[in-house]
């Protein structure tokens, strides 16, 4: 039995049809496998406990209070060859930024929810992949005042900002929750308040492809520092033993949510 704490943003759980087209949508997916499905109001006193921890291990704390490259634990999960440039030298009315860094997947959205948070703006760009599954990309950007950035700290802080979320758009981990085996999966939070789409999709994929079970996850949101994260927190059905080493298990649902694989 898979057990699902869900809220709806139509509001509309409660009525006959919307619980109805839940059910279809559902038995469209699943097919025979489902025997049954059930969509039930709970009660506050069962919410409460459904809620995600607030509680973080310090192994993921400690990697989301990192914000330069410099500061990364070796071993860590990274993009490779990122560079961030900033000239405004090129164009009378735009700022130009130019990266060069590793595809994957998500690519053109870790930037752009980036510059979104930065309040810029981008007017035109250009998009090439070269060998080696790396790419160049050159964007004319200007403040929301329609101006350029001129100010050195302005643009320090954006660039150092490119550089961290294209180096690591994501973190993974795999530590221990008591006896049991836990995965941690982070993604920033827009400003806007949107997450990161397909993430929970990759990490369910990724642990199947390694043959690993789940028993139970949360999804929660907490702020570290001055940004708010998205969460995933995995527990692992070991069964007669966990049989893949942590770092498979990080490398594997890394390079999922990365397009990778």
């Amino acid at each position: 039995m898979d057990l699902f704490f869900v809220t709806d943003t139509r509001e509309l759980l409660h009525t006959r049809k919307r619980k109805e087209d839940t059910y279809e949508h559902l038995k469209t997916i699943l097919g025979n496998a489902m025997i049954s499905c059930d969509v039930e109001m709970v009660g506050t006193e069962i919410t409460a406990c459904s809620q995600a921890s607030s509680f973080l291990p310090s192994a993921i704390i400690d990697m989301l209070h990192l914000d330069m490259p410099v500061e990364l634990p070796s071993g860590s999960l990274t993009c490779s060859n990122v560079s961030v440039t900033i000239d405004n030298s090129l164009s009378p009315g735009h700022t130009l930024v130019q990266i060069v860094c590793q595809d994957h997947k998500g690519l053109l959205y870790d930037i752009m929810r980036t510059l979104k948070d930065y309040n810029i703006q981008v007017s035109y760009g250009r998009f090439s992949r070269r060998q080696r599954g790396n790419c160049e990309i050159d964007l004319f950007i200007m403040q929301a005042d329609g101006k350029k950035i001129v100010d050195p700290s302005k643009q320090n802080g954006l660039s150092s900002r490119l550089w961290m979320e294209l180096l690591q758009p994501l973190r993974v981990t795999v530590v221990s929750r008591g006896p049991d085996t836990e995965l941690l999966v982070a993604n920033p939070v827009e400003l806007s308040g949107k997450g990161r789409p397909l993430v929970f999709h990759d990490i369910t994929l990724a642990l199947k492809m390694l043959d690993i079970c789940i028993f139970s996850a949360e999804i929660g949101r907490h702020m570290i520092g001055d940004r708010e994260w998205e969460v995933y927190r995995v527990l692992l059905d070991e069964g007669d033993g966990l049989s893949v080493p942590r770092n498979k298990i990080e490398e594997g649902v890394w390079k999922l949510l990365m397009g990778w694989e």
